[in-house]
């Protein structure tokens, strides 16, 4: 009797299934068309260079010729893991941000729209407006000179020390606005009774955003860690472009302005192929760790 009912059960369930599948079948028939196939196309042309109008299978040779000869790529791959610096910082600046803009200080609201005017300019105004502004004859080392600070001036976008970090800069004055968006969200849905409660408890300020409100934002952290990290690694390419081009000397070379060249203007969409399977793998693995390593603290914690 047991097993009766319990394969009926099962048939339940299985309709239940087929219901749910039907429904969201046209949406994932869509996901496979724009998303899936092009992904096995990509992996698939990336053992293959084009001889004249044909496709030759290489087998791994793209590969080997990106990981062990291409200079440029090595640069992009140090490059894209050096912008992974500016998420912690964007977290950090986000929470911040959005528990003061919570707390209603005085002006909150032009302060929320300083902050997020940023994230809703276009990027390619962003990066003309700064290129302007960063270079050794620009407004920043005008103002430098002019209050004394001669001493803090550079060529922000063709030093090839500090480069990279100039365009890191740039990218969390854009992105710190959708962040701090999310937070915000976030903390109004919370009931408020128990920030009132602390507060009659005595519990400090540092307590109280330590202690009940950043693990009440884990959630939406992991989501926005998980965001700025592919942002990171497949994002960037027009800050890039219209920044710097990569350079000086490859020194803000990005894996999307490699995948970028040798699919466009090199034609060579075996490496260029190549080249994105890899960031993909890559950007994979990353988030992977990320999650297993969330997964542990949680297990941890219980």
């Amino acid at each position: 009797m047991a097993l009766i009912l319990h394969f009926l059960t099962m048939r339940k369930n299985w309709s239940t299934y087929l219901k749910a599948y039907g429904f969201i079948a046209p949406c994932l028939a869509i996901i496979s068309i724009v998303f899936i196939y092009p992904l096995i196309q990509t992996f698939i042309l990336s053992f293959h260079r084009v001889r004249g109008d044909e496709l030759q299978f290489v087998g791994l040779f793209n590969y080997r010729f990106l990981l062990f000869q291409d200079e440029a790529f090595r640069y992009a791959v140090i490059n894209n893991i050096t912008l992974l610096i500016s998420i912690p910082i964007l977290v950090v600046l986000a929470i911040l941000i959005a528990v003061l803009l919570y707390e209603r200080i005085r002006g909150w609201r032009t302060y929320q729209i300083i902050v997020f005017l940023p994230y809703v300019i276009p990027i390619t105004v962003v990066g003309i407006v700064f290129s302007r502004i960063l270079r050794w004859d620009g407004i920043l080392n005008y103002l430098l000179n002019s209050i004394g600070l001669k001493f803090l001036m550079q060529d922000w976008l063709g030093n090839r020390e500090i480069a990279i970090f100039s365009l890191m800069g740039i990218i969390i004055w854009k992105e710190l606005g959708f962040g701090v968006v999310l937070l915000l969200a976030r903390l109004i849905s919370l009931p408020e009774e128990v920030f009132e409660a602390a507060k009659i408890d005595g519990v400090s300020w540092t307590q109280n955003l330590v202690y009940i409100t950043i693990p009440q934002l884990k959630t939406i952290l992991l989501y926005y860690i998980i965001l700025m990290t592919i942002t990171m690694f497949s994002w960037v390419f027009n800050y890039v472009y219209v920044i710097t081009h990569g350079g000086p000397g490859n020194s803000t070379m990005v894996l999307e302005l490699i995948i970028y060249r040798y699919g466009i203007p090199r034609f060579m969409p075996g490496i260029a192929s190549a080249a994105a399977s890899l960031l993909f793998v890559g950007i994979f693995v990353f988030i992977f760790l990320l999650l297993r390593f969330r997964k542990g603290i949680q297990t941890r914690e219980y």
